[in-house]
Formats: C-alpha cells, sequence, structure tokens
C-alpha cells in the first residue's frame, strides 16, 4: 500500500487533523515531509497529547533503527495500546527484547524501536501482509483517541 493510499485513508476519518510540515513552516525541520495525526474536530492542534498515529519519511535523531534514510523507505507509526499491541506483535509492549528485533524489515508489524513500550507499533513500507490489519489498526487507534478527547471533555 502506498503512503497516498493511507494518507487518503486516514483523512476520511471524522474529526481528523493531520499536521504535516513543510520547509519554511514554524515546525522544526526535522518534521517537514512527516505526517502526524489527531482527533481534533476543532481543527486545534492539542498541547497535552501526542499525535495516534505518524508517518515518517528519515531518521530522526536517537531513531535509525527502521533505516528510513535510505531510498524509497517510510515507517508508519500506530499507537496501538497495550492490548492491540499484543495482538499485532505477540508479545505485550513490557515484554520487547531490542536486541532481537529487526527494525529494519518491511511490511511486517514491529515494536516502534522508541515507543514500543508505550504501546506503539510501527510498519516500514506496509505493503500486502500488513495493508489490512494496520488499516484497521489506524482506525481502532484513531476511535481510542476520539474516547480520550470525549471523556476529558465531559469531565472538564
Amino acid at each position: 500500500m502506498s503512503m497516498n493510499e493511507i494518507l487518503v485513508e486516514l483523512r476520511g476519518f471524522p474529526g481528523v487533523l493531520e499536521i504535516a510540515p513543510q520547509p519554511g513552516s514554524d515546525f522544526p525541520e526535522v518534521g517537514w515531509g512527516d505526517h502526524f495525526f489527531y482527533y481534533a474536530p476543532g481543527g486545534t492542534v492539542p498541547r497535552n497529547r501526542q499525535p495516534y498515529a505518524t508517518i515518517v519519511t528519515k531518521n530522526y535523531p536517537g531513531d535509525a533503527a527502521s533505516r528510513l534514510d535510505a531510498p524509497d523507505r517510510w515507517r508508519l507509526n500506530i499507537h496501538a495500546g497495550s492490548a492491540l499491541f499484543a495482538e499485532l506483535i505477540g508479545y505485550a509492549p513490557d515484554r520487547i527484547d531490542s536486541a532481537a528485533v529487526d527494525f529494519s524489515a518491511v511490511d511486517v508489524f514491529l515494536p516502534h524501536p522508541l515507543y514500543g513500550p508505550y504501546g506503539w507499533v510501527a510498519i516500514v513500507n506496509p505493503g500486502p501482509r500488513t495493508s489490512p490489519r494496520a488499516l484497521s489498526a489506524l482506525r481502532e487507534a484513531h476511535a481510542a483517541d476520539r474516547r480520550r478527547v470525549e471523556r476529558r471533555s465531559a469531565s472538564s
């Protein structure tokens, strides 16, 4: 599945806010060309939480294990939470053995190289093995973010 196909899917979610920093924007240069997704129906960037999904196209400082600086490589990251993480990866987030994971493997659900212990999964170049389940996981992550926002709004 191409990055554009995933972007089209994500952009169709109700209440989605996409941040896609471009050269010359107010966002740090390291984020230029990447995509960050929130449930934010008001269109305001949340200040108190992380996105529920990201698409990154390059290595970040301290995050080079996926080898995203190689040509035509990118990574879909999804905040899955503990239960979905275990379903997709096969073990709980607190069981990650980073020495045993090839974070550069393509079209495979992997723990996120940095945020895996927090329930984040990653897929380098999603393809036929992962795309259908990745789209479903994105819908689940969007719904979970929506529930968090609505729960916080109800209690304030």
